[in-house]
């Protein structure tokens, strides 16, 4: 079964960076695109970056435009997110993503927390 697990998630302070990955397991990883979503408390999932299958196009939110940079390693069946000069407001759940067939699959969510 499709099985999406994130990690590297934490407390930062404003400024600094952090790595998320997502390994992805159950499927045939590098034909599909692969998506980080995130939710903030009392707001709705927001998409915040996407990367089609060959790794070619990227798409990112306008809030994190220049600041984070989502990249994927199909040989390792991992998707990444690089976020740096993090921002207080950054403060969510990130989720991964990836959809086949019409149907979304979701990780279980990494918190990241910037705050000083």
């Amino acid at each position: 079964q499709v099985q999406l697990v994130e990690s590297g998630g934490g407390l930062v302070q404003p400024g600094g960076s952090l790595r998320l990955s997502c390994a992805a397991s159950g499927f045939t990883f590098s034909m599909f695109a692969m998506s980080w979503y995130r939710q903030a408390p009392g707001k709705e999932r927001e998409l915040v970056a996407e990367i089609m299958s060959a790794g070619g196009f990227r798409n990112y939110a306008d809030s994190i435009k220049g600041r984070f940079t989502i990249s994927r390693d199909n040989a390792k069946n991992t998707v990444y997110l690089q976020m740096n000069s993090l921002k207080p407001e950054d403060t969510a759940v990130y989720y991964c993503n990836t959809r086949m067939y019409a149907r979304d699959y979701w990780g279980q969510g990494t918190q990241v927390t910037v705050s000083s």
